[in-house]
């Protein structure tokens, strides 16, 4: 599957009956246009001065639809605010533990994960999340991090 474009998106939600408002557009716009996965609340900052009444709640409300649309992924991390991720591709991430960037990477096997935690477990396996955690290139740059394996010595 490739990436969803915005223009896809919209086709999509016109053809399952949904209007298409401005602010909606704004908001898949910007998630199509920032890989960061941003929060509820880091979207609405950037949308409050482009929408004199936009709230809160309508950003929600939006993204709430885009995921239930499957337009949007929501990765949730217990009590910390929800990241959105504009995409319909199944992919993971790698979390860096000092500044929190998120970057996505594609592996083949998705399903093969699925499939073998289903057969060792005996669950009907509906969907799972792989993140991995360390360091990005450019947190390791500000704390002098040298990675041994790739040396030249």
């Amino acid at each position: 599957m490739e990436h969803l474009t915005v223009e896809e998106a919209i086709q999509h939600l016109k053809e399952d009956n949904v209007r298409i408002t401005p602010q909606r557009y704004a908001i898949m716009e910007y998630l199509a246009n920032h890989k960061s996965h941003p929060t509820a609340d880091e979207i609405y900052q950037e949308m409050a001065g482009r929408f004199s009444g936009m709230s809160v709640a309508t950003v929600y409300n939006n993204l709430r639809l885009l995921v239930d649309k499957g337009l949007v992924i929501e990765m949730k991390y217990g009590d910390a605010s929800s990241r959105f991720d504009f995409t319909n591709k199944p992919h993971y991430h790698a979390i860096c533990k000092n500044c929190g960037r998120i970057e996505d990477f594609y592996y083949p096997g998705l399903e093969d994960v699925e499939m073998a935690a289903g057969q060792l477990t005996g669950y009907e396996i509906t969907e799972h999340r792989l993140e991995v955690y360390g360091l990005c290139s450019d947190c390791q740059k500000l704390e002098g991090f040298v990675d041994e394996s790739h040396s030249n010595s």
